[in-house]
């Protein structure tokens, strides 16, 4: 390749990618269908219970003009895009818009640190709430729950008690719970079970969803590009 060849490719839009693989969507109100996953690389937030620690450095740039027909191969139409955080990288929303204009069902899973502002309508936003357990409570942008619409879904990853409680209150009297597709309430894997969790939920009649990760009762907790 030429060294013009070599400049033009740089200037097209890419994000870099850590893997795209073809699995079961192991959370949110999709839970259960097939899904292509796109994962990107890097993350600013460090979430004690983090599980795609190797999302935060490892990965490839991709011309978006590649990825699509990558995704394609699969021949799935429900997609999700996440992280890592893929709000860090600024071809994301193209990378979305584009998905969208191909006929895909499109998810996006953000850290809910970063702006939604400007993403397609036509994308079901799937924002997470860090509770205080995480370490990254102090990150989250209130502005985004005011954005919120029918497509999308807030989730609270729940580690403690203190959680929950902290969790809770951030759903009385907010005006957003109305008008999102759902809200879900995680356990922490290994430090909350679900019976616990699901008990609360009972206990307390709140409006929300029991949620857990499929695809770690499927395979292994602990395997990649699943």
């Amino acid at each position: 390749m030429d060294a013009s060849s070599t400049e033009a490719l740089r200037k097209e839009p890419a994000v870099v990618v850590n893997e795209i693989f073809h699995s079961i969507q192991g959370e949110s109100s999709f839970a259960g269908e097939p899904c292509v996953f796109v994962r990107l690389t890097g993350c600013d937030l460090r979430c004690r219970w983090c599980d795609t620690q190797y999302a935060f450095f490892e990965g490839k740039r991709t011309p978006l003009n590649q990825l699509l027909p990558a995704v394609e191969r699969f021949g799935c139409r429900l997609v999700e895009v996440t992280g890592g955080e893929p709000l860090l990288q600024k071809h994301t929303p193209l990378l979305l818009q584009q998905l969208c204009d191909g006929g895909y069902t499109v998810l996006l899973e953000t850290s809910g640190a970063h702006s939604i502002a400007g993403i397609d309508p036509r994308v079901h936003r799937i924002v997470d709430c860090k509770c205080p357990s995480s370490g990254e409570s102090s990150r989250n942008l209130p502005s985004n729950l005011e954005l919120l619409g029918s497509r999308d879904e807030v989730k609270f990853v729940i580690g403690t008690e203190e959680d929950y409680r902290w969790a809770e209150a951030q759903l009385r009297d907010a005006p957003w719970i109305r008008l999102v597709r759902a809200v879900h309430f995680s356990p922490v894997q290994g430090e909350l079970s679900l019976e616990v969790l699901a008990g609360w939920l009972l206990r307390d009649r709140l409006p929300v969803r029991l949620g857990f990760q499929l695809h770690k009762v499927i395979w292994a907790p602990d395997r990649r590009g699943v």
